[in-house]
C-alpha cells in the first residue's frame, strides 16, 4: 500500500506547481482556487491511487514525467474551470505556467532521446568476460535436463491429486537444485478471480526430476496465500511493489524451495539507469516473498540465500544477451554499421534462454549468438549467464567458429522423423571431448520425451540418437573415436602408457586419411590411431607386440598419440 500511496502523491508534483502559480497570480480568487484545488486533488489522488494499485508504475524519472503530465492535463483545467480563472491563450508562451509546461515537454522528449543512447551505458554495465571454449563434458556431470515441455506434460496429468483441483492451474516451471538433485518446481495457481475468492490460498507445488526421463511428479502440500495468481494485496508482484516502488520488476516471480521443502516466491528487481528505464546490470537485486505471511526480504542478487539458484530471472538474462550482442558499439551501430553485432537466437526454453547446471550445481542461462546478416545459420559463439550474479561469459574460440547455430540443430532433428512429427527442443551446445556438440531433446506432438540427439556442430551429417543421455553420449563418443576425421579430439584427457599384444585389427579409409582401430589381448578398450601419427600402423596384424601412449576415456575408447611396433618400428 505504501508504494501505491507514494506513486499517487508523486504524480501530482506538476499539478501542485501549476496550481500554486494560479493561486499566486489571482489574489481575488485565492479562496475559491484553494477550495476547488483541494476537491480536485482529493478526487484525483483517489483516482491515481487506484491506477497505481492496478498498474504499479515504477517510480522512475520517465514514468513520473509522464504521470505528472497526464495528471496536469486532466486536473489543472478543472481548477481553472471550477474557480472560474480566466485563461489568456495569447500570452501562454510568455507566462510562468507556459514555460513550465514547455520545460516538461522538452524533458519528456529528452528522456525519450536519452533512453535510446543509454543502451550503450546499459551494455557497459554488464559484468562480462570472454573465453575460448567451455570445459569438456564428462560422465560425472548431469548436464542434460528433461525438456520443460515434457516435464510440464507429466505434471499436468498429475493435477488430479491436488485437493479442489478445479480451482487451480499449473504455474511456471522453474529449474533448480533441491537436496542435491536438479528438479523442476511448479506451483499450483488460481485459475480465475472467483476461484481465488473461493479458495483464498493455494494448496502447494509439484516437483519432478529434471535429469530422469522416467521420473514422475511429486505433489508437496504447502499452503500459499501470496501467489502470482492471487488478487489485491495477496498478489506477489503487488507485495514487492509496495516494498520497492522505485525498482523495476523483471519477469514473473518464480518459486524456489529451500532445504526444508518450504517454497518462496523470488522476484528479480533492478534500479534503472538515471533518467531512463534501461536496466543497470550492476544494480540487480532479488526480492524474496514468504507466500504465507507476505513478508518481503531483499538481497543483492549474488548474496541471495543459498537455496536460490535463479536470483537473476530468465527475462533479465534474455535482455542482457540482447544488450550484450546488439549494443556493443552503441545504438546507431546496431542499425547501420552493425560492427561486431551479435543476435541471440530464440531457441531457449525460458524467454529465449535455457537454464543448465554445471558439475557443482550452479545454474547458468545458455544462449547461442548468430550473425545479424540474413540467411546465415552459423553460430558466432554462445553465452553463459550466471543465474545468481548476472555475470556473462562469451565463448567464441576457434572451435566454436563456423559451427551451426541452435536453429540448424533443431531443424536436423525435425527432419529426422517427418512421418512422426517429432520435433527438437532445448538445444544446448557442449564441449564433448573437444568437439562442439549440440544436445537436443526429441519430443512427440504431445510433448512427451522420445529421444536425445547428439549432433556434431561442425558437421550436420554427424548425428547420434538414443533413449537416454548416458547411452547417447557413449554412442556419440564411440562414433567420434571411430571416425578418422575426429580422432584428434579429447586433448583434455591425460596420456596413459600401454603395452600389449594385438588381438584384433580394423583399417578404415576415407579420402582424407586412414585410421587403424585395434584391441589388445586382455583389454576391451578400442584404440584408434591415424597413419599420420604412426605411418607403420597400417601394417599392424594380430600377434604384434606394441608400446603406445593413448588418451583413454571412460567410455572404453582411446586415441593413440605415439606407438612403437616390435620388429618394424625404429
Amino acid at each position: 500500500m505504501i508504494g501505491m500511496l507514494i506513486t499517487a502523491l508523486l504524480s501530482f508534483i506538476l499539478f501542485f506547481i501549476l496550481t500554486f502559480i494560479v493561486y499566486w497570480k489571482n489574489r481575488m480568487r485565492r479562496k475559491k482556487i484553494m477550495k476547488t484545488a483541494g476537491g480536485v486533488f482529493i478526487f484525483g489522488f483517489l483516482l491515481m491511487f487506484v491506477i497505481a494499485y492496478a498498474f504499479m508504475p515504477t517510480i522512475t524519472i520517465p514514468n513520473m514525467l509522464i504521470l505528472n503530465s497526464i495528471v496536469a492535463i486532466l486536473f489543472v483545467p478543472l481548477v481553472y474551470g471550477g474557480a472560474k480563472v480566466p485563461v489568456q491563450y495569447q500570452t501562454m508562451h510568455r507566462s510562468l505556467s507556459g514555460i513550465i509546461v514547455l520545460v516538461t515537454a522538452v524533458l519528456i522528449i529528452g528522456v525519450f532521446v536519452y533512453s535510446i543512447f543509454a543502451l550503450q551505458d546499459s551494455h557497459d554495465s554488464i559484468a562480462k568476460s570472454e573465453e575460448a571454449e567451455a570445459r569438456p563434458l564428462n560422465e560425472d556431470n548431469t548436464p542434460i535436463s528433461v525438456a520443460p515441455e515434457s516435464a510440464r506434460n507429466k505434471v499436468q496429468k498429475a493435477m488430479s491429486v491436488v485437493p479442489n483441483t478445479q480451482f487451480y492451474d499449473l504455474g511456471k516451471l522453474q529449474a533448480q537444485q533441491v537436496d542435491g538433485d536438479i528438479v523442476y518446481v511448479a506451483p499450483v495457481e488460481f485459475s480465475s478471480f472467483w476461484r481465488y475468492v473461493r479458495g483464498n490460498e493455494t494448496e502447494g507445488y509439484f516437483k519432478i526430476a529434471a535429469t530422469n526421463i522416467n521420473a514422475q511428479p511429486e505433489f508437496v502440500q504447502s499452503k500459499m496465500k501470496y501467489t502470482n495468481s492471487s488478487y489485491f494485496n495477496h498478489n506477489v508482484q503487488r507485495a514487492v511493489y509496495s516494498a520497492h516502488p522505485d525498482h523495476i520488476q523483471s519477469g514473473e516471480a518464480q518459486i524456489e524451495v529451500d532445504d526444508e521443502g518450504k517454497p518462496w516466491y523470488v522476484q528479480t528487481i533492478y534500479k534503472p539507469l538515471f533518467f531512463s528505464n534501461r536496466p543497470d546490470m550492476q544494480e540487480i537485486k532479488v526480492a524474496v516473498v514468504d507466500p504465507v505471511t507476505g513478508d518481503v526480504d531483499t538481497y543483492p542478487a549474488s548474496e541471495a540465500p543459498e537455496f536460490i539458484e535463479g536470483s537473476v530471472s530468465s527475462e533479465l538474462a534474455a535482455t542482457e544477451n540482447e544488450y550484450f550482442g546488439k549494443y556493443i558499439n552503441g545504438w546507431l551501430n546496431s542499425i547501420f554499421g552493425k560492427k561486431d553485432v551479435k543476435i541471440p537466437n530464440e531457441s531457449g526454453t525460458e524467454s529465449s534462454v535455457t537454464p543448465i547446471f554445471d558439475e557443482d550445481g550452479a545454474m547458468y542461462y545458455f544462449t547461442d549468438m548468430a550473425s545479424p546478416k540474413e540467411n546465415i545459420d552459423s553460430a558466432l559463439g554462445y553465452t553463459l549467464i550466471d543465474a545468481r550474479t548476472g555475470e556473462l561469459t562469451y565463448y567464441n574460440g576457434q572451435q566454436n567458429q563456423g559451427i551451426m547455430d541452435s536453429k540448424g540443430a533443431v531443424q536436423i532433428v525435425n527432419k529426422q522423423y517427418p512421418e512422426k512429427n517429432w520435433t527438437g527442443t532445448m538445444p544446448v551446445l557442449y564441449n564433448v571431448d573437444g568437439h562442439p556438440t549440440w544436445i537436443v531433446n526429441v519430443l512427440d506432438p504431445n510433448g512427451l520425451f522420445k529421444q536425445y540427439a547428439y549432433i556434431k556442430a561442425a558437421d550436420s551429417d554427424f548425428a547420434v540418437f538414443g533413449d537416454t543421455a548416458k547411452q547417447t553420449l557413449n554412442a556419440y563418443r564411440l562414433q567420434i573415436a571411430q571416425d578418422p576425421s575426429n580422432v584428434e579430439g579429447s586433448q583434455e584427457v591425460d596420456l596413459t602408457e600401454k603395452s600389449g599384444v594385438i588381438n584384433r585389427v580394423l583399417v578404415t579409409s576415407t579420402e582424407s586419411r586412414q585410421s587403424v582401430q585395434f584391441l589388445l589381448e586382455g583389454d576391451t578398450t578400442i584404440y584408434t590411431v591415424t597413419t599420420s601419427k604412426a605411418p607403420l600402423s597400417i601394417f599392424l596384424k594380430e600377434g604384434d607386440q606394441v608400446d603406445l601412449e593413448a588418451r583413454i576415456r571412460e567410455n572404453g575408447t582411446g586415441t593413440v598419440e605415439t606407438m612403437q611396433i616390435e620388429g618394424i618400428s625404429n
